[in-house]
């Protein structure tokens, strides 16, 4: 049976091709907000650090309507990184929009997660987004996406599918390239056409495939999932299994049931085959579990999650300011909410080690793991972390590391300086074609060859370049990369930072550090242009005597501080050093603190090698 009221969509792209701003404008014109409301920009984006970055993370659930069809949509993150929730969501929809920035083309992120929609025989809708940007180019980039789906063995149906032009900013589409539409009506008829109704027997016993989860404080687990058979009602008894999981069997009933209309969810007291609900009531219940009647109990195929391909250690706070910013500080509430982030994030993998206090924490990227200890900073936790490291994989007796797709847009004057770096870190060139007034460089590169990098392509491409990365698979190491060819500069002794001993200590390198920070011995104020590290004295004090000069101290120029952002804190670090993390700072520091243990380690470490 089909749901004809009824159309289950995702929106999916590569970062920063405008999905978000797409979807405010087809809430708009769906009846979801009144004419004269005044609603903030990308308002799916509701997490704090998603407002500020400008990306989505987390894939969202909302609903728009067009003659008298419920349109629910799921909007998803275009980052590589979080690759996993969008993997998840398409198990709860019948058909994409992909989303194509009209003069970019498609790109890595494109690529992935059309494959992940061709995989599921998902029907393709293609959106050509931002057609009024003055250097759109939307017929070539059709083009793009055409050969991409022939690329990814699309079926003659998908292949087949219907383009829209449109701007997601000024609210229009058009099937026309060279005509500017007046709303999105395009774009809805072709939803309505194109994609199926949602099918499913609403006589059969229950089956729902939880696919997001989310906590809140009154009613504890809420449980996000398409209803694929049956039907579901307030007072229910179900059964909770799982495909993978066969000694899985738990009974619970159902609390609450709600839709989503628009931005809100409506509380409903039923819901039949083809709605996507959102419940409670369960409270073991994980992604990838399915919610099914006692009767019959049947669980449904969950799509595996790729692999992580990056670990770092997380670590209790041990420096000498331990616990004086932050209200969660000790390995059992570390503890706590690493386990607890693995109940919402599918990607993530957290283990023991044989200390108490440390746990590695795998993810899918740099990124993926630094929002995770972003959001553990607002929370009010205190840690250490360390660098990033991949995870290499023995396969057929053969070390094997992962790669990446790395896809770099640059100004024509950049090109020799960025192929000279990444031919340093072990890339290789696959792909280079122009665009417009600017060239487009493929490599597949290893992904220990790309930490550290994004600030050395900005100062290679004046800040004008975009770079973007996806997991391309595992191939044979490529031997050692060199790591950062700078030192460190050491605090010598915990105290005030102050204007005379950063003025004597910026000769010796850039410093981190303002007048005023405090510090401690062994933390990291600085960098060296050599590579090796040097201690230097920060809160040196000028030394007083009875002659005075009249302005003498206040001529010290002192230059202004490099301040690091988390990801530039994690790039730089090396492997003797670690990031300290509290709500208020972010520190550098060396992993012994101690001057003279940590020369003693380091001559032992020459020793033995």
């Amino acid at each position: 049976m089909k749901r004809e009221d009824l159309r289950n969509i995702a929106i999916i792209a590569h970062v920063d091709h405008g999905k978000t701003t797409l979807v405010d404008e087809m809430l708009r014109q769906g009846g979801v907000f009144r004419s004269n409301q005044v609603v903030e920009e990308r308002v799916m984006d509701s997490n704090d650090i998603e407002r500020e970055r400008g990306i989505t993370i987390l894939a969202k659930n909302t609903a728009a309507y067009y003659q008298g069809v419920k349109i629910n949509i799921v909007d998803t993150p275009g980052h590589a990184d979080f690759g996993g929730e969008v993997e998840r969501v398409l198990k709860m929809v019948n058909g994409v929009l992909l989303l194509v920035d009209a003069f970019e083309g498609p790109m890595p992120q494109t690529r992935f997660v059309l494959q992940k929609a061709l995989e599921l025989n998902h029907k393709v809708i293609v959106v050509v987004n931002k057609v009024d940007r003055p250097d759109a180019r939307p017929e070539e980039v059709t083009d793009e996406v055409l050969e991409l789906l022939l690329e990814l063995d699309a079926t003659d149906e998908q292949l087949d599918s219907p383009v829209i032009y449109c701007s997601g900013r000024e609210g229009t589409a058009s099937t026309d390239p060279h005509a500017k539409g007046e709303d999105l009506k395009p774009l809805f008829d072709a939803i309505l056409s194109h994609i199926d109704a949602p099918e499913g027997n609403p006589e059969a016993p229950l089956q729902v495939l939880v696919s997001s989860i989310e906590y809140n404080d009154y009613v504890g687990r809420l449980a996000i999932g398409r209803i694929e058979n049956g039907k579901m009602h307030k007072g229910m008894e179900v059964a909770l299994v799982d495909y993978h999981d066969h000694d899985l069997f738990a009974k619970a009933k159902i609390n609450t049931i709600y839709q989503f209309s628009g931005l809100k969810r409506e509380a409903v007291d039923s819901a039949e085959a083809g709605d996507i609900v959102c419940f409670s009531g369960i409270g073991d219940v994980n992604i990838g579990n399915t919610v099914c009647s006692v009767e019959k109990p049947e669980a449904i195929p969950f799509v595996k999650i790729s692999e992580p391909t990056v670990e770092m250690t997380f670590s209790v706070n041990n420096s000498p300011f331990a616990g004086k910013e932050g209200t969660f500080v000790t390995s059992r509430h570390l503890r706590d909410r690493l386990f607890g982030e693995l109940k919402k994030d599918v990607s993530l993998r957290v283990e023991e080690t044989d200390s108490p206090d440390s746990f590695r924490v795998l993810g899918r990227g740099e990124m993926h793991l630094s929002i995770l200890i972003e959001n553990m900073r607002r929370e009010g936790f205190e840690l250490q972390v360390s660098s990033p490291k991949v995870l290499f994989k023995t396969i057929d007796g053969q070390k094997q590391e992962p790669m990446e797709r790395l896809v770099c847009d640059v100004p024509l004057d950049s090109v020799g300086s960025i192929i000279e770096k990444i031919g340093a870190r072990k890339g290789e060139m696959v792909q280079m074609h122009q665009v417009g007034e600017r060239m487009r460089l493929e490599f597949l590169i290893p992904s220990r060859g790309l930490f550290g990098y994004s600030n050395d392509f900005l100062t290679d491409t004046k800040g004008e370049g975009i770079m973007s990365t996806i997991f391309e698979g595992y191939a044979p190491y490529k031997g050692p990369i060199a790591k950062r060819n700078m030192g460190s500069l050491i605090a010598h002794e915990t105290g005030e930072a102050v204007t005379y001993g950063l003025f004597n200590a910026q000769e010796r390198g850039t410093m981190f550090i303002k007048p005023g920070t405090p510090v401690y011995a062994g933390m990291i104020v600085g960098c060296s242009p050599k590579a090796e590290d040097i201690v230097v004295n920060v809160c040196k004090k000028k030394h007083v005597t009875n002659m005075r000069a009249s302005g003498s101290d206040e001529a010290l120029r002192l230059t202004p501080p490099r301040i690091f952002s988390l990801e530039e804190c994690l790039e730089f670090i090396g492997d003797d050093e670690l990031v300290e993390i509290t709500p208020k700072s972010l520190r550098l520091r060396k992993r012994i603190l101690d001057h003279t243990l940590r020369m003693r380690a380091q001559f032992n470490k020459k020793n033995q090698q």
